[in-house]
């Protein structure tokens, strides 16, 4: 039987493999590292395929084969080849915006987030336990201050076990959530069927003849049984069993050969107290949909994290590329008045001294140009890897990449009352709004864990009916009367007509002695229940305590653009009067060299200032949680990767 029953598994393990098997991932060829249509991700795509998994499937297999997600696609959405003119990529703002909500490999991570969250409600809507969700933001793209390869923050969604000793003790920031979703053990709510068959026979040698009548007795024993079993959410459950079986011998003195045997029962349990009632029994579901809510949370701040990092890394693009050009002007100006210099000297206009000073001049600003060309390159490389799936393409990683959109001359001044801005940012922001969600989880915890407490206490009943039949035994010397059915379905009739019935009613009483660890567990949700109010409130402090930093430091950065502009206009004038006087024969090359290096310094000090001042004005519209209306981002499109063309 042993062997029979490893045949069968073997089988049906083949069986699962071929119909898992993906034809089209094992035959799909290496994807091009060239710019592509944008298509749907995935992870965002497969919310169809999770959505009818959610539901009953008419085919039976279909229960038995595993789902295959395609391998993610890294190609660049063609938004981008659309922006290379020249072997330059021309880029705006909102073109680096979308590209990142399209292409930047943050967001496909955060993707993936979703159709995990949804794997979590199918398989609690069956009893199994909740595996959890990220909350935190993935942050691996470098640059725009951020910075960094990792995930932060794992997440209040995370769920524990039943009985409450899931997982580590300490969460993100230092907040514990071990006994999230403690309660009693709960049990699959998809059905079971069970089926054993088994065919035995023995032989077996006899000291003693009289017993069967032969030396060696030997039995033929078949044996097919059946079981259904299915818990539902109310506490109670329900078993149904049917065992069947058929015995030859060759005993002289056994008055059936063969024996057949049939025994149907059906048992239905109920718990009253620890483990009634849909609350504790559907807690992983209520903390499932609970947590897919805080999935699609955590992808907004996803969201908001990367705009606000492509935003910064676009104004440091903008700035290196203006100190670049800065840089040129200061080197051609240099350049121009070296080669003054040696035509003044050759005329002895000059002392030569004046020519050495021009050119050590030179190659200072030579320097200073180099180092603003680098970090221009590197900038380039930083903006280029936000905005794209790969960088596996040379031509591509060489491409210069050219910033369409500057800071404007007027600047955006915030009226804003900042109680309302912070009024705002309490509404807004997706840390309040995960946190409550999460209190909403523990304070479901704090239920089921004191109905835990409670003794167990369970009724049941049971009925069962047998029936026997066989023919009497051929070598049966003088055999007996007898009214007992000869086939098997007078076996079976007998079973069922309730002629030799069995039922039992009763209870079963479980009370735990001291009951120590649910009383810790009970005690423990509440203390994480409380700890999380408060740190819902520090959250609310930190808020209040970022939006006035980040008005602070807008109106700081407001001061220092314009105090930095009343710096570069002075410079502009300066090198004008000297260019004059050095006209009329009153000035020097060196000074008018002083003034225009001076004037350099005061342009890149101008360019240093209102970079600050417009990611200053984005760290504004961040913590408010206003970025996302801002640029007008949809989440819809965001989650599948594909942005719209046209914006307002």
């Amino acid at each position: 039987m042993k062997r029979i029953q490893a045949i069968v598994a073997i089988f049906l393990l083949q069986v699962n493999m071929a119909l898992a098997m993906d034809p089209a991932a094992s035959s799909a060829p290496a994807v091009s590292v060239q710019t592509q249509p944008a298509a749907p991700e995935p992870a965002a795509q497969s919310n169809v395929p999770f959505q009818q998994l959610l539901r009953p499937s008419r085919n039976p297999i279909n229960a038995y084969r595993g789902l295959i997600v395609p391998p993610p696609s890294m190609a660049n959405s063609t938004r981008l080849s659309s922006l290379v003119r020249d072997g330059k990529i021309y880029l705006s703002l909102r073109d680096a915006i979308d590209l990142a909500l399209e292409n930047n490999l943050d967001m496909v991570i955060a993707r993936y987030n979703l159709p995990i969250a949804q794997t979590d409600i199918q398989r609690t809507q069956a009893g199994g336990q909740v595996r959890g969700v990220n909350t935190g933001v993935v942050s691996g793209t470098p640059g725009g201050g951020g910075g960094g390869i990792g995930v932060s923050g794992s997440g209040a969604g995370a769920g524990g076990t039943s009985s409450g000793a899931g997982g580590a003790g300490a969460g993100a920031s230092g907040i514990v959530s071990s006994t999230l979703g403690t309660g009693t053990s709960v049990s699959s709510y998809d059905p079971n069927l069970f089926v054993s068959a088994n065919i035995d026979h023995t032989s077996e040698q006899l000291t003693n003849f009289q017993v069967e009548g032969v030396s060696i007795y030997k039995v033929n024993l078949g044996q097919a049984n059946v079981a259904y079993t299915q818990a539902f959410p109310t506490g109670s459950s329900l078993e149904v069993d049917w065992n069947n079986s058929r015995q030859t011998s060759n005993g002289v003195y056994d008055y059936f050969s063969p024996q057949l045997y049939t025994k149907a029962r059906v048992l239905v349990e109920q718990q009253l107290l620890a483990g009634f009632g849909l609350g504790p029994n559907l807690r992983f579901l209520r903390i499932a949909r609970t947590n897919q809510k805080i999935s699609d949370i955590a992808f907004r701040a996803q969201v908001i994290a990367t705009v606000t990092q492509i935003c910064d890394i676009y104004w440091d693009l903008v700035s290196a590329y203006d100190n670049e050009q800065v840089g040129e002007r200061s080197v051609a100006f240099a350049t121009e008045t070296l080669s003054t210099s040696r035509k003044q000297l050759e005329l002895q206009a000059i002392p030569e001294m004046d020519v050495l000073k021009a050119e050590g001049e030179l190659a200072i600003r030579q320097q200073d140009l180099t180092v603003a060309r680098t970090n221009l390159e590197l900038q380039e490389l930083l903006m280029k890897n936000a905005i794209t799936r790969t960088l596996d393409d040379p031509i591509l990683e060489e491409m210069p990449v050219v910033p369409v959109d500057h800071i404007g001359n007027q600047l955006q001044a915030t009226s804003e009352p900042v109680q309302d801005m912070i009024a705002a940012a309490l509404k807004n922001r997706t840390e309040l709004q995960e946190s409550s969600l999460d209190l909403q989880n523990r304070e479901l915890s704090r239920k089921t864990a004191r109905n835990a407490l409670l003794p167990s206490l369970t009724a049941y009943g049971f009925y069962a009916g047998t029936g026997t039949a066989g023919q009497l035994n051929s070598k049966y010397s003088d055999p007996p009367p007898t009214t007992l059915p000869k086939d098997y379905g007078g076996a079976l009739q007998s079973a069922f007509d309730n002629n030799s019935p069995e039922y039992q009613v009763g209870f079963q009483l479980n009370i735990p002695l001291r009951n120590r660890i649910a009383k810790a567990d009970q005690y423990r949700t509440e203390l994480e229940y409380r700890q999380s109010q408060v740190y819902l409130e520090e959250l609310k402090k930190r808020i209040r305590i970022e939006v006035r930093n980040a008005r602070y430091a807008l109106e700081q950065g407001a001061s220092r653009v314009n105090a930095a502009r009343q710096a570069r206009d002075l410079g502009q004038k300066t090198l004008d009067i000297m260019q004059n006087e050095q006209k009329l024969g009153a000035g020097s090359n060196q000074q008018t060299l002083s003034a225009e290096h001076d004037l350099a310094l005061a342009e890149s000090a101008l360019v240093t200032a209102e970079t600050a001042y417009e990611k200053a004005r984005i760290e504004v519209r961040r913590a408010t949680g206003a970025i996302l209306e801002e640029y007008g981002i949809s989440i819809a499109a965001a989650k599948t990767g594909a942005v719209e063309e046209n914006h307002q």
